[in-house]
């Protein structure tokens, strides 16, 4: 899953999690109450498969019996729906109502005039807006406007474990620092367990590595002065440093074999973990729900760990920094029907009952509404989501995922570098080079 405009939040400003989890079937058309074919239903895609898809259908099953328009939907995964979505704002023919991520996508959204201000709505709305989190409309928002609704959960990328995995490695507790993950490495090995899983094919998977690796070792301001066209920040030293550092984590071994063919929308790459073929896995804390939903009994049998992404040894960046999503955003396409997009707002106003709520939280998510860890205490899953609640409220800086951050130009050539880089095709100062070259674009 991805992100927007790089975004900031403070210890305190942010709390959560969520779980919009990758797809795993589509296209498939869903539209529920009467009237849901018609003309003047507002359409809506999203991404497929567990745990979100029930949540989201359920909130539109819900709005379709109140009176106050329809909503036709229509489900997709990560990766097809991203291309899909391109093609039908290309073509004229998007859907009424947009999901993503906000932040750079958005930006080029606005930018090509495809999307609709929502300031004047949200001014006329006060209650929608005051009681999400005030970090969630950060990447909804371009030159002091807001252009989507803030939905869903917060969603911070953690490092996932196997207890049962580390105690046949003869390991105790999961690596603190840098130096300890890499010792860890060759003891899973010797069991024949790989160290972490990876679905390598999907590419921004592998980019939660460099996220946190550039954070950990110079700070936010390593990626931020890329994102804010200082010229060749990506030869930072500490990118470098980075950057050769992943390559010695891949050259170790620390990766599952053929990591590079292994999909994310399959979520094999979880498979992998709760399966006992890979000890650990830095992924979005949606993976809970993924693992709770197709994982049997691993989660009621205690056997999955979660901790923070480890320290790097003499580096300037804040261990309790994290990155990831602030939330989910739904925009209104501009050239929707006034009904359709009358249909829209009105839906918007229904998101997050208390009913759309207690689904995220049943699948590992805090939502992004004020006060929604008072419902966590009677959650089986409360440790885990107390984490997550930590986690992002307590960060530092909670950054956004760097292709959402970027625009979809500057993105593509990101993820495309990245998948050299973690098949060991290019060096780190020619990953560097090549992303020099696309700053500011």
């Amino acid at each position: 899953m991805k992100r927007r405009n790089f975004l900031s939040l403070t210890a305190g400003a942010a709390a959560a999690t969520g779980l919009a989890a990758c797809g795993s079937s589509g296209p498939s058309d869903t539209g529920s109450g009467s009237g849901s074919g018609s003309a003047d239903a507002a359409s809506y895609w999203f991404l497929s498969g567990p745990p979100g898809e029930p949540i989201r259908q359920g909130a539109v099953d819900r709005f379709n019996k109140t009176g106050q328009g329809q909503i036709k939907v229509t489900t997709f995964q990560n990766d097809t729906y991203k291309d899909k979505l391109k093609t039908a704002l290309g073509a004229g023919q998007a859907p009424s109502i947009i999901w993503g991520w906000g932040g750079g996508g958005l930006k080029s959204y606005v930018e090509a005039g495809q999307v609709d201000d929502l300031t004047d709505w949200f001014a006329q709305n006060a209650a929608v807006k005051d009681r999400l989190f005030k970090s969630s409309f950060g990447p909804a928002t371009v030159d002091g406007k807001i252009y989507a609704m803030p939905a869903e959960t917060v969603q911070p990328i953690i490092m996932l474990y196997n207890k049962e995995a580390f105690e046949k490695a003869g390991v105790q507790n999961p690596p603190q620092t840098w130096g300890e993950l890499m010792s860890l490495v060759p003891k899973f090995n010797a069991k024949g367990i790989a160290p972490f899983s990876l679905a390598g094919q999907s590419r921004w998977t592998n980019m939660m590595w460099l996220e946190f690796l550039f954070d950990r070792i110079g700070g936010p301001e390593v990626f931020g002065n890329a994102y804010n066209g200082q010229k060749d920040a990506w030869s930072n030293p500490a990118a470098i440093d980075g950057l050769t550092k992943i390559q010695d984590l891949i050259k170790a071994n620390g990766f599952i074999k053929g990591f590079a063919s292994v999909t994310a929308d399959s979520n094999a790459d979880q498979a992998l973990l709760y399966r006992g073929k890979a000890a650990m896995e830095l992924h979005g804390s949606w993976s809970y729900g993924i693992i709770k939903a197709d994982g049997g009994n691993f989660i009621k049998d205690g056997k999955l760990g979660f901790f923070n992404f480890p320290a790097v040894e003499g580096g300037k960046g804040d261990p309790t920094n994290t990155v990831g999503n602030a939330g989910q955003y739904l925009s209104i396409y501009s050239k929707a029907s006034d009904k359709q997009k009358e249909a829209a707002k009105n839906f918007f106003k229904t998101l997050l009952d208390d009913t759309e709520q207690q689904g995220w939280i049943e699948s590992g998510g805090v939502p992004i509404v004020q006060g929604s860890n008072a419902k966590l205490a009677s959650s089986p899953d409360k440790d885990f989501l107390n984490f997550i609640y930590d986690v992002a409220s307590k960060a530092g800086n909670f950054a956004q995922s760097w292709d959402q951050a970027l625009s979809p130009t500057a993105a593509e050539t990101l993820l495309e570098n990245i998948a050299k880089l973690f098949q060991l095709k290019i060096s780190p100062q020619e990953f560097a080079t090549n992303m020099n070259a696309v700053i500011g674009k």
